[in-house]
């Protein structure tokens, strides 16, 4: 597969356009991987904070994931229709949603964890294990240059 032809313009920004274009290739590759879960892309991500957390708050989700609340409450609707999770109101403020899976929902942590193992896998093949290692660790850097924040988080790796 030939490298994609890279407009003049991007010479301004080189590590942008490669950023733009390995986001673009990178959830390409995951949403044909997560359509033969019948899942749309992101919703792996509340599934993955519901499996380490199940029954927070949409509201919680939000902040974990980081999207917009239309595309959160979005992507819960469609779960919820699809039987991988319910929302109910909390005990303590009925106008607060609580998020919990079903039992379907529950069924996808090891698809979920395999899907992202493949992934892993396809997307490190041409690397070494201290270049995956040193990538993880840049990109995260990028991630709090663009955040704003003055000292880098600590990551996993």
């Amino acid at each position: 597969m030939p490298a994609p032809h890279v407009p003049a313009l991007a010479g301004e920004g080189p590590l942008s356009y490669a950023i733009f274009e390995l986001a673009r290739t990178h959830r390409g590759h995951a949403a044909a991987m997560l359509r033969k879960m019948d899942l749309h892309p992101g919703q792996e991500l509340l599934l993955m904070h519901l499996f380490d957390r199940d029954g927070q708050t949409q509201s919680e989700l939000l902040e974990r994931v980081g999207v917009d609340h239309s595309t959160v409450s979005k992507a819960l609707r469609r779960m919820q229709d699809a039987g991988l999770l319910v929302r109910e109101p909390a005990t303590h403020d009925r106008r607060v949603m609580v998020v919990h899976l079903t039992d379907k929902g529950r069924a996808l942590r090891e698809p979920v964890a395999a899907m992202w193992r493949d992934l892993e896998e396809i997307s490190t093949q041409h690397l070494t294990a201290q270049q995956a290692e040193s990538f993880v660790r840049t990109a995260y850097a990028v991630v709090d240059a663009i955040s704003g924040r003055t000292q880098p988080q600590e990551q996993p790796t």
